[in-house]
């Protein structure tokens, strides 16, 4: 049997059609194969939401925005056709989020914990989450006021870099290498100045050795004195040295009396070393006396007589 031309191109009309009609439900978000239920959105702007965009879960794709509605109070109604195998708890929060740097948006499923789930032409609670291009917003800014000081910096350092500025630059280094230069002649002179008293810095060091060693040596006689200076010192705690100190002040207290006493005119003492009438007294019968003992030695007879034949006395 042999098709003609035109039903051959009335069926690839009628297949172009259908595939024509299947693709526009598609997007705009009519699943003709499956069943759905639809759930609603209110938003109050719905920036780069269209009909179509996905609904998701964690990422995955489980329906598609299928209508949107504006009110006469500007908010937009959203209709979400989510494939009925899908249960979506009844306290589901309903984000409009972005998906890229451009602005796109998608619907972003929050599931809740609630035990009971929400129904065919349930309303679902909505939330708007802002784009990441408003999330770099502070970032930008700050971004924009870096540059601008950098730039202000820039242009401070290129006001700084004259050709005078570098020309002092020029002579700073110069001066630095001159006075590196200098302290290496300096450094040079007391490696051999170190060199030439290598002895007298050895002989030094060997005698600071030594004197460590005869140190080291007395340590153990430093011991024994400040052991025995610590038994000393307990020897004088141990002993009653209150009533030592006690005496001798009653001893300077009686020896003050007593000096006292020569320093007055009372007592013989006293008189003989402050009375000069006694002094001279004293002195006179001194006198009187090796006068006597002269004439005695001169003229003994005038004064003692004796015999041997016992002879009469003069």
């Amino acid at each position: 049997m042999k098709i003609s031309n035109e039903t051959k191109i009335g069926a690839l009309t009628a297949v172009a059609i259908t595939i024509l009609i299947l693709g526009y439900s598609f997007l705009r978000g009519n699943d003709l194969f499956s069943g759905s239920n639809k759930y609603y959105a209110i938003y109050h702007s719905v920036d780069g939401l269209s009909v179509s965009k996905p609904v998701l879960v964690n990422g995955f794709p489980i329906g598609r925005v299928s209508k949107m509605k504006l009110q006469p109070d500007g908010r937009t109604i959203v209709e979400l056709k989510v494939d009925d195998q899908y249960k979506v708890p009844s306290n589901t929060l309903a984000k409009l989020v972005s998906t890229d740097l451009l602005g796109g948006k998608a619907i972003v499923f929050d599931y809740g914990n609630s035990n009971t789930y929400a129904e065919d032409n349930d309303t679902l609670h909505a939330n708007i989450q802002g784009s990441l291009a408003e999330s770099l917003q502070p970032i930008q800014t700050k971004a924009e006021n870096l540059i601008t000081k950098l730039d202000s910096s820039l242009a401070a350092i290129n006001r700084i870099l004259n050709p005078n500025f570098q020309k002092n630059i020029d002579r700073s280094f110069l001066s630095i290498a001159n006075s590196l230069q200098t302290l290496e002649g300096t450094t040079k002179k007391i490696d051999a100045l170190v060199a030439a008293q290598t002895t007298h810095i050895n002989g030094i060091l060997s005698n600071t050795e030594a004197v460590s060693v005869n140190l080291k040596k007395s340590s153990g006689h430093l011991t024994g004195i400040t052991s025995n200076f610590e038994k000393v010192s307990s020897d004088i705690a141990a002993s009653n040295i209150g009533q030592t100190l006690d005496n001798a002040n009653k001893a300077m207290a009686d020896l003050q009396a007593t000096i006292n006493k020569i320093n007055s005119t009372k007592g013989t003492l006293g008189l003989l070393i402050n009375d000069d009438k006694m002094y001279k007294n004293l002195n006179d019968a001194s006198a009187n006396l090796n006068n006597l003992f002269i004439d005695i030695k001169a003229h003994p007879k005038n004064y003692v007589s004796f015999s041997v034949f016992g002879g009469k006395k003069k």
